[in-house]
């Protein structure tokens, strides 16, 4: 396999920039609700582009960090290292840097702001657990995470979230910037605002983000199959993970919670109404998909090797 790969059929561009518009919107609906000073605005939205900025930039480094990560060599990780090497050459990308994270429960992620500054992280658990397979269909999912950009989609939208909670909880406890807003702040409008920014901007922001973070985990585990060739090693993998987690969970520590999105899994254990906030879709379903996705591939090589003969 030769040349860079690339998302096939996700629509991915349109389902990040409608959500993106429906996160600005709130933003609008917010500031023209509660009658908020144009002020107020523009400095939450410089707060959003800096840390969408600092996120995007050092999101390599801020994610080694918050694990505790160290880097490994290949005298100490060579099958690691074998496996990694070979799913980069085949993507045509640059060898990424590679950690491991001292935690006993299963988990993996890549980040980098692209290819040339990426860095793969695997636990120490995960390692124990699953074998050279399905290592491989983990690996091939996360390196397809800094091969179609996802760090910058997720830095941006998680600092849009910022900006829409920051200016629900600045609007609920000073209220809005003007005489008009202020005289009509017990009428209905400014009744609306209130619930649009205290209760339902932070939720709506969070939900938006939590869609977008999804839709990237369903692409990245088509893509990270086509680049290994075995989606149902991916599957397998995804199973022992989700197990594992909810034998041993990470300690939701602030670390944790920032590396948390970018996980292969939720290393959290998500119950009940918990599970709705979740930046993961239910595992149920990415092995239902993958497991799809393995038999259209046999039915295509079946296909192919009947043309041959």
């Amino acid at each position: 396999m030769n040349g860079e790969m690339k998302v096939h059929g996700h629509y991915n561009g349109l389902k990040t920039t409608l959500l993106f518009a429906i996160m600005w919107a709130v933003i609008m609906l917010i500031w023209w609700l509660t009658g908020a000073q144009s002020g107020t605005l523009s400095m939450y939205i410089i707060i959003g582009l800096v840390t969408t900025f600092a996120s995007y930039w050092f999101s390599d480094r801020i994610a080694i960090a918050s694990m505790q990560a160290r880097p490994v060599s290949e005298q100490e990780a060579p099958e690691l290292y074998q496996i990694v090497r070979e799913l980069s050459n085949r993507a045509g990308k640059p060898m990424p840097r590679i950690y491991i994270a001292p935690t006993d429960s299963p988990n993996a992620f890549a980040t980098g702001r692209n290819e040339r500054h990426a860095a793969v992280c695997c636990t120490q658990g995960i390692l124990r657990m699953l074998n050279a397979r399905e290592i491989r269909g983990v690996l091939g999912h996360e390196l397809m995470h800094v091969y179609n950009h996802d760090i910058l989609t997720s830095a941006v939208a998680s600092a849009m979230a910022t900006v829409i909670t920051y200016l629900g909880y600045s609007l609920m406890y000073f209220g809005g910037g003007n005489s008009r807003n202020r005289e009509d702040s017990s009428g209905v409008v400014g009744l609306i605002g209130v619930l649009v920014s205290s209760v339902l901007a932070p939720i709506g922001a969070s939900l938006i983000q939590m869609a977008i973070s999804r839709t990237r985990e369903y692409d990245a585990d088509e893509d990270g199959s086509r680049l290994t060739g075995d989606p149902e090693a991916l599957a397998s993998a995804l199973h022992k993970i989700t197990v594992g987690v909810n034998e041993d969970p990470m300690p939701q520590t602030a670390g944790t919670q920032s590396a948390a999105a970018m996980m292969i899994a939720n290393p959290f254990s998500a119950q009940g109404f918990s599970r709705l906030f979740s930046t993961h879709p239910p595992t149920s379903d990415r092995i239902a998909r993958l497991m799809q996705m393995s038999r259209e591939m046999e039915r295509a090589q079946s296909s192919q090797s009947s043309q041959i003969r």
